[in-house]
């Protein structure tokens, strides 16, 4: 997997400056591709949800998005699950069309993506079942671990890097109908047992829109992860996944939020990315959690891809 990341790199950089549309292919040329057997997807009955999460209590909330909360919950056979509660009312006779979406959305199913499992709707309620992922988001164990657990490894940070790519590259060119995430943050990359990485509410945007040659509808995300069109427009494209994807790929190299006012006490940028580009000196950019231990090389050459994926020009990425 070192390798694979660190060789893979500069090629990738190559491929970004010919089109921003095409920034994670190459990813999938380090390693395989595996796809995983479809099966239904269940409709689910509200009532074994509500048990499930002790009735969507505040005690079982592993997180909020822009799309909604996500519970985690028990199902009778014992297994944990996560159940997003999505926060948009359905219209009136639109559970059809939904439930259409929702079926399109389960058939991308590849290693680094969250398995959709099942489904339930009413006019008024719209709730999607997912694995348990017993290690949370990369953006808590960057910075929320509880104490005792020990900081994400160098090794591990690539190991995100290349999953969160590699499942990006499977929405933009192996999915039927593709998919633009919309919300590419470290928040929505989750890790199981192992640490194997999925990304997370990648169909959420689809669902919520039926324009198939970008999505249309009001921003969602945090402030410092959205790219500028699609701050300003609404409109996004690949290229806000692939925007979103650099400030990710910033997080893990700093640890730091895409927007944190805390900054502000001894800096002037408010923003990660703002924050990145003026500083100049590697050790002042990395986790210090990591305590040294990391491969200079390997970083500087995920941080040009960083800057790569989310400026309008190669000037900023020179001095790497």
């Amino acid at each position: 997997m070192t390798a694979a990341v660190a060789g893979g790199i500069p090629a990738g950089a190559a491929v970004l400056f010919a089109g921003p549309a095409i920034a994670l292919a190459w990813w999938l040329r380090t390693e395989e591709d595996p796809e995983v057997n479809f099966g239904q997807l269940k409709r689910l009955l509200l009532r074994e949800l509500l048990v499930a999460t002790d009735n969507f209590s505040n005690k079982n909330v592993l997180g909020r998005g822009g799309f909604g909360e996500v519970y985690k919950g028990h199902l009778a056979d014992g297994s944990l699950v996560a159940v997003k509660r999505l926060k948009e009312e359905v219209n009136k006779g639109g559970e059809l069309q939904f439930q259409t979406k929702v079926e399109m959305i389960s058939m991308a199913v590849h290693r680094n993506l969250l398995w959709l499992r099942g489904f339930f709707m009413t006019p008024t309620e719209r709730l999607l079942l997912y694995p348990y992922m017993a290690n949370g988001s990369v953006a808590s164990c960057l910075r929320e671990r509880p104490e005792g657990n020990p900081a994400l490894d160098w090794l591990k940070r690539k190991h995100i890097a290349l999953g969160a790519a590699m499942g990006l590259a499977y929405l933009r060119d192996h999915c039927d109908q593709k998919i633009i995430h919309t919300d590419m943050k470290a928040a929505n990359i989750l890790l199981d047992e192992q640490f194997e990485v999925v990304v997370g509410d990648f169909g959420l945007a689809k669902l919520m829109n039926d324009n198939d040659s970008h999505v249309t509808t009001s921003v969602c995300g945090m402030i410092g992860h959205i790219a500028t069109e699609y701050l300003s427009t609404g409109k996004s494209s690949e290229k806000t996944d692939v925007f979103g994807y650099g400030v990710m790929l910033l997080e893990l190299i700093t640890e730091q939020k895409a927007f944190d006012l805390v900054r502000l006490e001894n800096h002037d940028d408010i923003m990660l990315l703002d924050w990145f580009l003026k500083e100049n000196k590697l050790e002042s950019l990395m986790d210090a959690e990591l305590e040294g231990n990391f491969v200079e090389k390997e970083v500087e050459q995920l941080i040009q891809m960083a800057l790569l994926c989310t400026q309008s020009s190669s000037f900023e990425c020179l001095k790497w």
